[in-house]
């Protein structure tokens, strides 16, 4: 029964860690359609991707106990996937500067991941010690991946304004770090509950705060067009009275 029960609650965390690590197209929907990534982030989607290496490679055979942990290994693999296309088109849309911000983050990252892999299959010869040793830099990674949306928080309470932390992601990364800390807790496995202690609270946090700030409207910057077309307005008008002015006198 508390099997079954644990698997029931992997497919559902699945489901929801889907929704989260898909949230993110329609951001990048609008950074395409716009050619710019604004004030967008992102570090948030390459922590998320070391998250998934590092928990796609701790749910595997080689570190886990046969397939104990499938659930794990099948939606990080996805994941991978998803921040990477993701990572993409980021650096596609970018500036320089921050294509070199990116590649300076995004490179240690892939050499610590391919460290780590190749320390735990090489030189770890046992499954309790690969999964001690991988688990703890995954509990680092995945905290950091929770904890990467208060940098929006924080612009959150700074602009008054929920455009940069879109409710669907926050309910998401709620609704998934809740279901994995069920499942963590029920395997008895604290490599996967604890960082889910940090991520539940966060999600209410951010849930909480687009509450607060959602009936303020999203800050936008006036199109450069209309701009124009107001002076120009403005001009006409000033004329239009200058004119009727000197019928009078």
């Amino acid at each position: 029964m508390g099997d079954r029960l644990r698997l029931a609650i992997g497919v559902m965390g699945n489901v929801t860690s889907l929704l989260l690590y898909s949230a993110p197209i329609f951001t990048f929907a609008r950074v395409i359609k716009r050619k710019s990534t604004e004030e967008y982030s992102c570090v948030p989607y390459i922590i998320a991707l070391l998250n998934c290496l590092l928990y796609t490679w701790y749910g595997l055979p080689i570190v886990s106990y046969r397939w104990e942990n499938f659930p794990v290994a099948t939606i990080n693999g996805l994941g991978i996937l998803l921040e990477f296309s993701f990572v993409l088109v980021y650096l596609w849309f970018a500036s320089t500067r921050e294509k070199i911000k990116v590649a300076v983050i995004l490179i240690p990252v892939i050499l610590a991941f391919s460290i780590i892999s190749a320390t735990s299959a090489f030189m770890i010869h046992n499954h309790h010690q690969r999964k001690a040793f991988v688990g703890s830099v995954g509990v680092v990674a995945s905290a950091a991946m929770y904890g990467s949306p208060l940098v929006a928080v924080k612009q959150v309470m700074q602009t008054k304004s929920v455009e940069f932390m879109p409710f669907h992601l926050s309910f998401f990364s709620f609704l998934a770090s809740s279901l994995w800390l069920v499942y963590g807790l029920l395997g008895h496995d604290l490599f996967i509950a604890s960082p889910n202690f940090v991520g539940s609270p966060l999600g209410i946090l951010q849930l909480v705060l687009y509450c607060m700030y959602r009936k303020r409207g999203i800050a936008e910057v006036p199109n450069k067009l209309d701009v124009v077309q107001n002076d120009h307005k403005s001009t006409q008008l000033e004329i239009m009275v200058t004119e009727d002015t000197k019928e009078k006198t």
